[in-house]
């Protein structure tokens, strides 16, 4: 399973990335299935961002949602305005 992650705002800046494609392992399902293991190779600072927010394929999700082949998937801090 191949899918494209886009890293937003403090997280491209502290990952050193704007983008990536990676493949998956097996069994991977889910958004917080797949931020552990971005976590466990490398990207730690998805664990460290407070109330991280999740897109797929433009869209809002939640950890619980599902991870598929050829999606895209967005990470980003909150966002404030003032």
């Amino acid at each position: 399973m191949s899918i494209r992650i886009l890293y937003f705002a403090g997280l491209r800046e502290k990952l050193g990335l704007n983008e990536e494609s990676v493949s998956l392992p097996e069994g991977l399902g889910t958004l917080g299935e797949l931020k552990a293991w971005l976590c466990a190779n490398g990207r730690e600072a998805l664990a460290e961002t407070p109330n991280l927010r999740f897109a797929v394929n433009q869209n809002m999700a939640r950890e619980t949602d599902p991870v598929l082949d050829g999606d895209e998937v967005a990470f980003f801090p909150p966002v404030t305005g003032g």
